[in-house]
């Protein structure tokens, strides 16, 4: 079965990664119990390639700022749909994504839904 991603890249202040790591623990767990099969959060840490365009020049990072890549993975986009409207109707996510509290702004986050082309 084709499974589906939503894929999150945005910048975070190093200063505000560990509010970000508590946030990011709770939105999986509540994303996991509404049916995603996978949930990561990954901060940057070798960022400076030897070719392309490094994520925190792309994302326009600024001092003191790093990267955060992450994925959520569902069965296929209905369930994405699906699992996504009911966890808008959460109110522990509402809790947690006050735009006053958010230990990233939410205006630089990057996101999109992409079809799987390759599982190994």
């Amino acid at each position: 079965m084709p499974k589906y991603v939503d894929g999150f890249l945005l910048p975070v202040p190093k200063k505000n990664l560990k509010a970000y790591k508590a946030m990011a623990a709770k939105a999986a767990k509540i994303w996991r119990e509404y049916g995603a099969l996978d949930y990561r959060e990954c901060v940057g840490e070798d960022l400076k390639p030897s070719f392309g365009v490094p994520f925190p020049k792309q994302m326009k990072c600024k001092t003191g700022e790093t990267v955060v890549f992450s994925w959520i993975v569902y069965k296929s986009k209905a369930h994405r749909n699906a699992v996504n409207k009911k966890i808008m109707k959460d109110p522990r996510l509402a809790e947690m994504c006050d735009p006053k509290n958010m230990p990233f702004d939410m205006k630089r986050m990057c996101y999109g839904g992409f079809q799987v082309l390759v599982e190994i």
